[in-house]
């Protein structure tokens, strides 16, 4: 029987979490929900298993949810561990889904705000769901971003 849960965020660790807040407010509409965060001290390095760890960012409301919707938390720490580009098939948290008006404008605009391209788009139909037009792209930091509209 599962445990009674409720979804509260997706947390994306940034080299630059202020330019990745600018990103998603100004391609996806996402809003600062204040207050900024600062944080260190004990409890953060038992809860991370870091030494000294302190963080910087702000958590985002996402796109199409109320004021106390699922967030997307956008963190810096002053210690960063470089890993290789995302790609779509690495285990792990693989990418982040907005459902868009347009697939190709919304990608030009993901371009346009410094972000890049993963593949091509593409359309398909999946029986008794519907038509899917979708493409993976890239914020300006290479996390995965799925551009996905259905009709």
């Amino acid at each position: 029987m599962p445990i009674p849960a409720k979804y509260v965020h997706t947390n994306l660790i940034a080299r630059d979490w202020k330019r990745l807040v600018r990103f998603y407010t100004d391609v996806f509409g996402c809003k600062p929900k204040d207050p900024e965060r600062d944080m260190s001290g004990s409890w953060l390095d038992s809860v991370t298993s870091l030494g000294n760890a302190h963080l910087t960012g702000v958590h985002l409301r996402l796109p199409g949810y109320e004021q106390d919707g699922p967030t997307l938390e956008i963190f810096s720490y002053d210690e960063l561990v470089e890993r290789g580009m995302p790609a779509a098939n690495h285990c792990g948290f693989g990418h982040i889904a907005f459902a868009v008006d347009d697939v190709d404008q919304a990608l030009q605009a993901v371009i346009a705000a410094g972000g890049g391209v993963v593949g091509k788009i593409a359309t398909t139909e999946l029986p008794g769901v519907g038509v899917l037009r979708v493409v993976y792209a890239r914020d300006p930091e290479g996390n995965i971003v799925e551009l996905q509209k259905w009709s």
